[in-house]
């Protein structure tokens, strides 16, 4: 608990005067002001971050975290809990949509077992950081302990500040857990206090009989744990998820040492709902990188206060609307470092004549 107080005692709001300067940069380069639109803004949102005047990705890496649900016993899911260990095994080979997409990105995907129950073989990619075989069924007991919780989110902290010392420089969320639409949706209804069937997707592709049942589900785990909405580590330990407590503490991590911190989908958001409840300045390290087309998605960036960069109706989750967002993030950084100012060029700016 001291190593997740030192870390959340570190994120402070960014300096404003950041993006004055960033602004200032931006409206001398050789283009009508604001005609590059939120390339302009991810820039300008990326020197804040990260306080450099010329910023860089070089080394941007994803943190694909699994773990499993207990929860899944009540049948929330269309798909078997044994395919989070599977998909696992296809995240090594390199054959998922992260994967293509991350080395399209020119990304790397760091994967960590935070609680898969399957027994999974030692891979020299895998890291394992495993609290448990998945969570506790919620319906029934508290998804899992506080002290588990603690360790979840400060494992997630450990993820990054293990990559820090070679370079990481932009960091991308994704997760893998059949279940875990369940677990976040309950999430996303206590931290945003909006009703359970507005903030409840059809998650892997359920019929509407099963939706309904996952809804009574999640309105039954909330009314019998009652978590308390101002208490992330209350929240996490009653209806939440290993892999979702993982990437709260890669968030924190990553405001702490100021690198952006791209969030993926629905469960990402959740995450990133409770990071921002143990540390409200958390939020301006975080950059949408896309819409899911799950609906509690978008009560998460309202919440948050985000406005997403893409919009192409994914909910694959893994880290894939991430990967496509970094490379959003490498353009707007090359914009604003490359590009020639009107005084380099030699080229006539806007006459203050009109």
């Amino acid at each position: 608990m001291d190593r997740l107080k030192a870390c959340l005692d570190a994120i402070a709001a960014p300096d404003q005067n950041l993006s004055l300067a960033a602004n200032e940069r931006l409206d001398q380069l050789t283009k009508p002001v604001g005609s590059l639109g939120r390339l302009e803004e991810l820039a300008r949102t990326i020197v804040e971050i990260t306080g450099k005047p010329i910023p860089a990705v070089h080394n941007p890496a994803i943190f694909t975290l699994a773990a499993d649900h207990g929860v899944v016993g009540e049948g929330v899911s269309a798909y078997p809990q044994v395919v989070t260990a599977q998909m696992v095994e296809n995240f090594l080979r390199g054959g998922a949509a992260v994967n293509v997409l991350a080395r399209q990105a020119g990304a790397r995907v760091i994967v960590a077992d935070f609680g898969v129950a399957s027994p999974l073989p030692p891979h020299p990619l895998l890291v394992v950081k495993k609290i448990g075989n998945g969570t506790r069924n919620l319906t029934r007991e508290a998804a899992m302990t506080r002290e588990q919780a603690v360790t979840a989110i400060e494992s997630g902290m450990e993820l990054v500040e293990h990559e820090l010392p070679s370079g990481l420089d932009l960091i991308g969320t994704g997760e893998m857990g059949i279940g875990n639409t369940t677990a976040s949706s309950a999430i996303t209804a206590v931290v945003t206090r909006r009703p359970v069937v507005e903030v409840t997707g059809r998650g892997t592709g359920i019929d509407g009989e099963t939706w309904r049942h996952k809804v009574r589900v999640i309105n039954q785990a909330i009314e019998r744990h009652q978590p308390d909405s101002n208490d992330a580590l209350d929240i996490l330990m009653k209806v939440g998820g290993f892999e979702i407590g993982g990437l709260v503490g890669v968030i924190i991590a990553g405001a702490a040492n100021r690198v952006p911190v791209i969030l993926d989908g629905f469960i990402s958001g959740a995450a990133a709902l409770l990071a921002t409840t143990l540390s409200p300045h958390a939020r301006h390290y975080l950059i949408a990188g896309h819409q899911s087309a799950e609906p509690g998605h978008r009560a998460v960036l309202r919440h948050l206060r985000l406005r997403p960069y893409l919009e192409l109706d994914m909910r694959l989750g893994e880290g894939t609307g991430a990967a496509l967002a970094i490379g959003l993030c490498r353009a707007a950084v090359s914009i604003y470092n490359e590009m020639a100012t009107f005084k380099s060029a030699g080229v006539s700016s806007r006459s203050s004549e009109q």
